[in-house]
């Protein structure tokens, strides 16, 4: 478990701040087929980085982790686009982000876990502060006829954080299987469009640019970072620091005049700050071993004797 591995699952957290922004700017495409031109484009991604590895599929790839990684990968996505559409989007969200929450206390009950009052401490601050943003300062009511909806806002949670903990126990599987993973998940996803979708194409170079942009960052680039993370780095405080993702969505969206800074988006910048902060306490109180004396070489004091 390493600090280098951590930040770049990092990496994936500020990709997935750039989802809303660009999802705004993507016209009236319907949620699947940017899955589709998102995860096809990652396929390339990953196509590209890869080109000097081996250009098969590893044959001893455990099925599970093939299950693991297309499972977590599309079925996220399924489950997220289909509670939006069975629920009021506010709740929806928020029942999402305890994906966050459900990493940092499942990652208890992985091998050597090291779970602390710390990492959950700052996750439930991060939880806080993300309830005040997608919910606009607290303005939200669960209504009996969306239940649907909200169950499947909750499998959404939990297949999310089942993929980020369990690819930890996959620790050994290259992260450029994540490439065959998102060829999957973009098959799958265009079935689901043609299924249950109307076609829009995107219209416009700036719509263009902004699919593209989804499919090399929140909606692609970012699944390869967070798997080399959450394999490799502290998962907890990856669970913790995601929260930062809605914050830094929601700052860019002011940044480009599309909302606007209010109070509780503020709060909720102190809350989710604070919270990664004290999740990261192992890691920026880390001390440094301390530089062990050199040891008298005998010579010298044969010499000095002399």
């Amino acid at each position: 478990m390493t600090v280098r591995a951590t930040l770049i699952g990092f990496l994936a957290i500020l990709m997935w701040a750039l989802l809303a922004l660009f999802s705004s700017l993507s016209g009236s495409v319907p949620p699947f087929l940017l899955c589709a031109f998102s995860f096809s484009i990652a396929t390339v991604i990953g196509l590209v980085a890869t080109r000097r590895a081996s250009a098969t599929t590893p044959a001893k790839v455990p099925a599970m982790a093939w299950v693991i990684g297309v499972g977590g990968l599309f079925g996220y996505h399924f489950f997220y686009f289909s509670a939006v559409r069975n629920a009021p989007v506010v709740e929806a969200n928020l029942i999402n982000y305890l994906w966050p929450l459900l990493i940092v206390f499942g990652s208890a009950l992985m091998p050597g876990g090291g779970l602390k009052w710390h990492h959950i401490a700052g996750a439930l601050l991060g939880l806080a502060g993300t309830v005040l943003i997608v919910s606009q300062g607290g303005r939200f009511a669960f209504d009996p006829q969306f239940a649907f909806g909200y169950g499947i806002a909750v499998l959404a949670a939990i297949t999310w954080a089942a993929y980020s903990l369990l690819s930890r126990r996959y620790a050994a599987v290259p992260t450029r299987m994540v490439t065959w993973y998102c060829a999957a998940a973009a098959v799958l996803s265009l079935v689901c469009h043609l299924t249950l979708e109307e076609t829009v194409m995107p219209s416009g170079t700036v719509e263009w640019l902004a699919v593209i942009g989804m499919g090399l960052m929140p909606v692609g680039g970012a699944f390869f970072v967070w798997d080399y993370g959450v394999k490799h780095g502290n998962i907890q405080v990856l669970g913790a620091a995601s929260y930062a993702a809605p914050l830094l969505s929601t700052l860019l969206l002011i940044v480009f005049g599309i909302s606007t800074l209010t109070v509780p988006i503020a709060l909720a910048c102190i809350l989710i700050t604070g919270g990664a902060v004290l999740a990261s306490k192992d890691m920026i109180g880390r001390r440094k071993p301390p530089i062990a004396a050199p040891v008298p070489d005998p010579l010298d004091s044969q010499r000095m004797n002399g």
